[in-house]
C-alpha cells in the first residue's frame, strides 16, 4: 500500500508573504505572526484549485482505507477537506508530527533580523525527530494494507524525504535550492521488506 506526502495547496502566505508576514520591518510579532499564520492563512483561488485538482487524482492513487492526517495549520486542513471531502467519521486526523518548524519570538523574522537577533542560531533538528515519529506510525499502518496520505508543510515533506529515501537532509536541501517542491505535489512511496521506495512524484499542472 502506498504513503501519499502531499504538500498543502497554496495558501495566501505561499503568494504574498513578502508583502505580509516577511515585511521588513516585521508587522507583527513573533506569536502573533504564528498565531495568525496557524489558524487564519487560508487557500488562494489557485490553492482551492490545485486541492480540487487532487481531487481528481487521489482515487486513482489510493485505496478505499484510506487513514488520513494533515499538520494542525488551517491551510493543510482546508486542503485536505477539499481534495477528500467524502472521508468517514474522524478523518482526517490532525497531528503536530508534520506541523512546520516554530522558532517562537523569531517566527517569521526577516533574514537581517534573524540574523542580528540570532547571529548563533543552530538548524532547529526537532522537525526530523517529529517527521521519524509519523514515519514509524505510517509503517505500522500500511503492514495493515491500508493507504495512509499526509498533508504536510514544506519543511516537514523535506524532513520525511530524507528519512524514507534513507538520504542526507543536506543533499535534500540542495535540491530544494534548486526548485522548491510546488504546492500540492504528491510524493508516492511504497513499504516493502521495512524499507520506502519513492515510486512517483506528481505535481499539479496549475
Amino acid at each position: 500500500m502506498p504513503l501519499l506526502v502531499i504538500r498543502h495547496a497554496e495558501s495566501v502566505e505561499n503568494a504574498d508573504k513578502y508583502n505580509g508576514f516577511y515585511q521588513d520591518p516585521r508587522p507583527y510579532s513573533g506569536a502573533a505572526a504564528h498565531a495568525i499564520s496557524r489558524t487564519i492563512v487560508g487557500l488562494t483561488p489557485r490553492g482551492f484549485r490545485q486541492a480540487q485538482w487532487l481531487a481528481e487524482v487521489l482515487p486513482q492513487l489510493a485505496s478505499s482505507d484510506l487513514h488520513v492526517y494533515t499538520l494542525t495549520y488551517r491551510r493543510a486542513i482546508d486542503t485536505a477537506a477539499i481534495a477528500l471531502p467524502t472521508l468517514p467519521d474522524g478523518w482526517p486526523r490532525q497531528t503536530a508530527l508534520l506541523d512546520e518548524q516554530h522558532y517562537g519570538d523569531a517566527t517569521y523574522m526577516t533574514k537581517r533580523e534573524l540574523y542580528d537577533s540570532y547571529p548563533a542560531l543552530a538548524e532547529d533538528r526537532r522537525v526530523l525527530k517529529r517527521a521519524a515519529e509519523f514515519a514509524a506510525i505510517a509503517q505500522a499502518e500500511l503492514q495493515g494494507a491500508r493507504t495512509v496520505v499526509a498533508f504536510t508543510h514544506q519543511t516537514a515533506a523535506v524532513a520525511l524525504r530524507s528519512l524514507l529515501e534513507l538520504r542526507t537532509l543536506p543533499e535534500i536541501l540542495a535540491e530544494e535550492r534548486k526548485g522548491k517542491m510546488p504546492n500540492a505535489t504528491i510524493l508516492h512511496y511504497e513499504l516493502h521488506d521495512d524499507r520506502f521506495t519513492r515510486t512517483g512524484t506528481i505535481t499539479p499542472p496549475i
